[in-house]
C-alpha cells in the first residue's frame, strides 16, 4: 500500500483517493455539509482552515489544511 501525507502526520491510502478538490466552490461546500450530516467526514485539519477536500471511493470526505497543489504533488 502507498500512502500520501495530508498534513499533521495524517496519511491516506492513494488507491482509495478519487479526487482532491478545493473547498471554495458552493457544490463542494454542500457536499461537505451533506457528508457531515451523514457522518462520513474525517476532519484532519486539526483546527486550521480547510484548504483541500479529498473524496474517497468509499464516499468518505477527508478535510485537510494542506493546499490542493501540495497534495497533488505528493501523489
Amino acid at each position: 500500500m502507498e500512502f500520501v501525507d495530508i498534513g499533521f502526520g495524517n496519511r491516506v491510502n492513494t488507491r482509495r483517493i478519487v479526487s482532491v478538490l478545493s473547498p471554495d466552490s458552493l457544490p463542494i461546500r454542500r457536499l461537505v455539509q451533506d457528508s457531515k450530516n451523514a457522518g462520513r467526514v474525517i476532519d484532519c485539519s486539526c483546527g486550521k482552515k480547510t484548504r483541500s477536500v479529498i473524496i474517497t471511493d468509499s464516499e468518505h470526505v477527508i478535510l485537510s489544511s494542506e493546499e490542493v497543489d501540495v497534495i497533488s504533488g505528493r501523489l
